[in-house]
């Protein structure tokens, strides 16, 4: 354990950070008007914003990356039609059977190496469908991928998958909940990941550390029904320059130190590691530690006031962002690595003579 650190490390996820004085500030002397009628001009500015980074002609706001997700399905897949993913895609394991349940669509998988759908694996994928067979209509890719634990789509890859999808009239949406975590990895620019793809939400609430938000880029003819959808969804909102507001300042504060947060990672997973425990190496900013006994590691790393999950029996996953710093981590370190000691050496013992 650290000497100097006192409280709570919570890796439990990047959703967790709570706004600073600085961005409270901007919070509280945004610019604001009704957004349902597009008058917050606070709101405007934050999507003009991120449409013009990523090379988007429009953007909306909303209050979640799921919302901005199943906004995105419904408009590029038409009920009854067909949608392409991996199987461990965030749309299909923590979105409550959105896609299925409000927009009628009907989901096809690939397994996909560490979360990444390739060209490849697409091409014995996609159907482009006739009067007997249902045609596939979008792709959904996920950067990063959060099952996988962080892991990066590189861009050569999507390259190949835009011009797979673009040669079959398929679309493609880019479910891009860490997309930060992403550039700050590979050095790649938001045009060039706006580029390969018809549609892509970011969040604002994980590595930018704003306490809630989301924003969908897309395509103008497409925006009107997004609006609708928004609405009919309960996302449309009123005042929410006060959201924005943390999403603007979290774009001129946060983004540049994201790369602290991938350093924070590779440490806790060096530390692990060197401890004999496997650790898949982390990408980003998301560490997963196979290990078992999941259940009782989250159990007692939380009673020395470390916060972690396990999802899996099998598996604890740590995942760094800003409100956990250098000796946080180091704390967290010696704590987790004292607990799946013991853990695992508790399990040892309860194994049975003669079985291994």
């Amino acid at each position: 354990m650290t000497m100097g650190f006192s409280g709570t490390a919570d890796l439990r996820s990047d959703t967790v950070t709570r706004p600073g004085p600085g961005m409270r500030a901007a919070m509280a002397g945004a610019e604001v008007g009704d957004d349902l009628f597009g008058e917050d001009p606070t709101v405007r500015a934050l999507e003009e914003r991120l449409a013009g980074l990523f090379g988007f002609p429009a953007a909306l706001f909303t209050p979640s990356g799921v919302m901005a997700n199943q906004i995105a399905l419904q408009l590029l897949v038409a009920p009854g039609e067909e949608l392409v993913c991996d199987a461990e895609a965030h749309v299909l394991a923590h979105e409550e059977a959105s896609p299925a349940r409000y927009g009628g669509i009907q989901t096809r998988t690939v397994a996909a190496e560490r979360g990444v759908v390739t060209a490849a694996l697409l091409a014995g994928a996609v159907r482009r469908g006739n009067a007997y067979t249902l045609g596939t209509r979008a792709v959904e890719v996920e950067q990063t991928h959060t099952r996988a634990g962080g892991t990066v789509h590189p861009l050569d890859t999507l390259r190949e998958v835009r011009e797979l999808t673009s040669g079959a009239g398929v679309a493609v949406h880019m479910d891009g909940a860490r997309i930060w975590n992403a550039m700050a990895a590979t050095g790649t620019s938001a045009a060039q990941y706006g580029e390969t793809a018809d549609s892509l939400s970011v969040c604002l609430s994980k590595g930018l550390g704003a306490p809630v938000g989301s924003v969908l880029l897309l395509r103008s003819e497409h925006l009107p029904r997004a609006r609708k959808l928004r609405h009919g969804l309960g996302g449309s909102m009123r005042q929410s320059g006060i959201l924005a507001a943390a999403g603007l300042y979290a774009l001129d504060h946060h983004v540049e130190r994201i790369a602290e947060d991938h350093d924070h990672a590779r440490l806790l997973a060096a530390g692990l590691r060197d401890a004999g425990f496997t650790v898949r190496p982390p990408e980003t900013n998301i560490v997963l530690v196979a290990v078992p006994g999941a259940g009782e590691v989250v159990a007692r790393a939380a009673q020395e006031g470390v916060l972690v999950t396990a999802p899996d029996p099998d598996t604890v996953r740590l995942v760094t962002h800003l409100d956990v710093g250098h000796k946080a981590c180091r704390h967290a370190l010696g704590v987790l690595t004292a607990v799946m000691t013991d853990v695992v050496a508790g399990a040892r013992k309860t194994v049975p003579a003669g079985r291994s």
